[in-house]
């Protein structure tokens, strides 16, 4: 499994569970969907359902007085309490049948007054575990019949019509209640998908760069490919007409041909290393060596930037032309994001290196004096600097400097 995959399959939520309920933490599992099991209860389940049990017990305790003072008989009070009892056990069940339990709670609250509690607990876990329309025709069966039940078993210490509007008000505030803990529960969900969809399209546009710098790679190398194929071409041509030429001449022109054809060799090589990374159809044109560094310094002075240049290098044109291509357009793109996101300030551009030993690029530049504005981009240009480099056998870092600064670092072989 890759990594980026990994990221994909791992759970979104690793800190501590107990604190969340399980239907939570189970929404937020990748892998509980297609695991096919019920979600354990988390610690805070078993505290939230005691405490359910315990005041559905408590309320039927207080229905139970209530009917020892009425002139129920004795048979149908018995039966009353039985119905209580078994209805407390079945808040257990609340979390696995919420529509079941609530249902049933409509015609067993309605003949027996023990279970009333468990009914305001039932209709509850059916508005934060299912949706509205579950809870309307729950919630609407027991407030039909609320007026039939104080009817029948009056209230004795209020009025039928404020008795009636109480337990109205309190099932409505019962569903409200149950409806706003469910939308804070679908709104953290979908800012989970929120951040996985960010995340994805972040990779995404990365990996985009990422093949869009190797096809400009390798259109470069093949442009540059076809430049020395054509050198080559010419020098052989002149050997062809020219068969009589003073010796000198054929070996200088040997010499080219062999330098030439050692050259696009390697190029070669680089282009394959590139196509096997990705395919490479895009447009572009060969680009300049490190010999080309001052000329770029000096266009950067000309248009008012302040750039120091420290090349230690002794023979910038003796550098391979593709890592001499990749430490150009390094220097290029870090002037580039100094003269975007640090205006003012003084750029230093370091090389170092020689034959054998490696080239290193340092871009630096110090913060900003003053608020800069933001500018348009998303990092894609040093994106595409790391797979040059990376493709060029080397490595690139880049980020901010202690002292608030930023520094894109590079080292590239030159063998």
């Amino acid at each position: 499994m890759t990594d980026d995959k990994a990221a994909r399959t791992a759970p979104v939520y690793t800190g501590p569970r107990w604190f969340f309920p399980s239907a939570l933490i189970h929404e937020l599992d990748p892998d509980a969907g297609r695991s096919g099991r019920r979600p354990r209860r988390t610690a805070r389940d078993w505290v939230v359902d005691f405490s359910c049990f315990l005041l559905a017990v408590l309320i039927g305790l207080l229905g139970a007085e209530t009917l020892e003072n009425s002139d129920l008989p004795r048979a149908l009070s018995v039966a009353d309490q039985v119905l209580g009892a078994l209805s407390c056990a079945a808040v257990w069940l609340r979390r696995r049948w919420p529509f079941a339990l609530a249902a049933a709670m409509v015609p067993v609250s309605f003949v027996s007054e023990t279970s009333g509690g468990v009914a305001v607990i039932a209709l509850f876990t059916l508005a934060v575990h299912r949706p509205f329309r579950y809870v309307a025709w729950v919630a609407g069966a027991q407030l039909a019949l609320v007026p039939l039940y104080f009817w029948w078993r009056p209230d004795p210490d209020l009025p039928y019509a404020a008795v009636v509007i109480l337990f109205v008000v309190m099932t409505g505030a019962v569903v409200g209640w149950g409806m706003f803990v469910r939308s804070k529960r679908q709104l953290m969900l979908s800012l989970r998908d929120r951040a996985r969809r960010a995340e994805t399209e972040a990779r995404l546009r990365a990996e985009q760069a990422q093949r869009l710098a190797r096809e400009a790679i390798a259109r470069e190398m093949h442009d540059v490919l076809a430049h020395r194929l054509t050198l080559l071409s010419v020098h052989a041509g002149a050997l062809e007409f020219r068969p009589d030429a003073p010796r000198d001449e054929i070996a200088r022109a040997a010499g080219v041909i062999r330098e030439s054809a050692h050259e696009a060799l390697q190029d070669l090589r680089e282009i394959i290393g590139v196509l096997r990374a990705g395919d490479s159809e895009d447009a572009g044109r060969p680009q300049p060596t490190l010999a080309a560094l001052d000329t770029l310094v000096a266009e950067s002075r000309q248009a008012g930037m302040k750039v120091a240049l420290d090349q230690r290098v002794a023979d910038a044109a003796s550098v391979p032309a593709s890592v001499g291509r990749t430490a150009y357009r390094i220097a290029q793109e870090g002037l580039t994001n100094a003269r975007k996101h640090a205006p003012g300030t003084e750029v230093t551009v370091s090389v170092a290196g020689g034959p054998g030993e490696d080239l290193t690029v340092r871009v630096h530049n110090p913060p900003p004096e003053g608020d800069v504005p933001p500018v348009p981009g998303a990092g894609q240009g040093l994106i595409g600097l790391r797979e040059r480099a990376t493709l060029a056998g080397g490595s690139l870092e880049h980020g901010r400097t202690p002292g608030g600064g930023f520094e894109v670092r590079a080292r590239l072989p030159w063998r």
